[in-house]
Parts: structure tokens; sequence; C-alpha cells
């Protein structure tokens, strides 16, 4: 199956990161952007190129600064041959890489936020749709290093996941200061990706893994700890991601163990803890560990 090859090629581009490439890939098959966290020099950058290469998808990479301008991303209309004309900017690709999105002001950052939930761009009154499968994968650093803007709750809404890129296992430093991680070949095309995000619309979720949803959900609105609960959106992002990690292992069901897989990239950004919380050291994974503890089956 294409995902796999995929899956074989990006193993040979970020070493020791098996989790993170297939959470990236479970969100791909099932339509959805991704957020990449972490600290510089981890390969953020490395992983959205090499999964464009081996996705054989077009790839263009956005660098978000202070100064970038929302007609920078979306596209300007120049005087040519008599007449406007709308020149596409760089968010005409099916793989943009929104490279450290938060530099950029909250105005350039929302420039996306039609791009990623409607997936087309209005510009100047007229509206232009993007090539398809379109994939947004952002990274950034954290917030509490100098120079960044911390993303608008509602764009982090439109991230189906959040992956979260921490320091590699020791025995994976030998290999990564002694080989050179190559580019891979296409191991895929569009039409693949589209034919994925076919079959993971039509993966079954029987009627307790609903409920389930739905638990957690009620469960988070009820949570003192949280400023207030999942959205709608949030608990479709869930599940959405749970088929991905069901079609990425050959399945046409969903399974507990891919909700589980699911639950922390898609539902941790989604989770604002209160004042309270905070200040009592709480944090966004143990208030949805316990949530899970009680809306799963253990």
């Amino acid at each position: 199956m294409a995902i796999q090859k995929v899956r074989a090629a990006l193993g040979g581009v970020l070493f020791g990161q098996e989790d993170v490439v297939d959470t990236l890939l479970a969100a791909a098959t099932s339509g959805g952007h991704v957020l990449l966290e972490g600290l510089p020099g981890l390969g953020k950058t490395l992983l959205a190129r090499g999964f464009a290469a081996a996705s054989g998808l077009s790839y263009r990479r956005i660098q978000f600064t202070p100064d970038l301008l929302p007609a920078d991303v979306t596209g300007t209309e120049v005087w040519q041959d008599g007449r406007f004309a709308f020149r596409p900017g760089p968010l005409f690709a099916q793989v943009v890489l929104a490279d450290e999105i938060n530099r950029a002001t909250p105005k350039t950052q929302s420039a996306l936020l039609e791009a990623m939930e409607e997936g087309a761009v209005t510009a100047y009154g007229v509206r232009h749709e993007l090539p398809q499968p379109f994939l947004v994968l952002a990274t950034q650093n954290p917030i509490e290093l100098e120079g960044t803007y911390p993303l608008p709750e509602a764009q982090v809404d439109r991230f189906m996941a959040k992956i979260e890129i921490v320091a590699p296992k020791r025995a994976v430093w030998t290999r990564i200061l002694s080989e050179t991680p190559q580019m891979p070949e296409a191991a895929a095309g569009p039409e693949d990706f589209l034919e994925l995000r076919r079959r993971a619309d039509a993966v079954r979720v029987a009627s307790t893994g609903m409920e389930a949803v739905v638990n957690l959900a009620q469960l988070a609105s009820e949570e003192p700890r949280l400023r207030f609960g999942i959205s709608p959106r949030g608990a479709k992002a869930w599940l959405a991601l749970a088929r991905g990690f069901a079609v990425l292992a050959g399945r046409a069901h969903v399974e507990w163990d891919d909700l589980r897989a699911a639950a922390r990239p898609a539902l941790v950004h989604r989770l604002f803890l209160t004042e309270e919380a905070r200040f009592e050291g709480v944090g966004e994974l143990q208030v949805l560990e316990d949530l899970l503890a009680k809306a799963l089956p253990r």
C-alpha cells in the first residue's frame, strides 16, 4: 500500500521518531492539518520536506517572520497585460510548510484560516480553490522563547493534530551523527492520498466507540479544571485521526488502541486550563489522561 511505502521512506529521514511519523501519516490520511512543536534543531522542517518528497505532492515553504504580510501568503493582484491579474502566493501547493508560524503576527497567522477550513482563498472578492489534497504542516517553537506570538485559539483548533517532537533517545544519537538523511523518492501521489482519504471516511466506528467520544466530550464540559470543554470540531478531529490510525494499520474499523493513540495529538491542544489549575501545577496532559480513564475501557 502507498502509505506504507511513504512510512518506510520517512524512517530514513527522521531517525528514531516512529510515533511522530505515524501520527503525521494518520492525519494526512484523514485530511487534517498538523502543528509540529519542538525546540530548534529537532527535525521539524526536515520531516515536512521528507513527507512532501515521499508523498509525491507539490510543496511550498513559507518562512514566517514578524514583517510577513497576509498577501505574502495568499497572493496578490499585479498589473499584467493592461489589467489586474491574481498572482497566487505560496499557499497554492498541496503540502505547505508554515515554518515557525508563531513568529508572525496574529493577522498574518489568520490568513491561513480560510485555506485550512475550506481549501480555498478569497482575494479581492474572488474565491480561488486550492490544489487537492491540501495539507498545512506548521512548525512552532515553544512560546516561552523570545520573539514568538501564541497562535489564536481559533487557529489552533483548525489543526487536527499537534505533534510534540522531543530529543531523540540515546540509542539513536550515533545514527544521527554518522548518517546524513536523504530526501526520498516519491512513493505515492495525489490520487493515492485522495483514495486514502476516501478509505478513512469509510472506516467503521462501533456504537461503543462513538459513546466513548461523547462521554469524554461531556466529561470535559463538566471538568472544573478546564475553562471550557471540547468542541464538536475537536471530537470529530479525534475520531477522524483514529480512523487514520486504523487505515495505517490496514483495518476497516476503529479499535480502542486507535482512539488512545489519537487522543493526545488530537485533544491536548484543545484543552484550556483555568488559572487555578495552572497555579496548582496541573497540566493539560494530566487532565486528558484523567478524562480518558473515565471515558474509555481499561
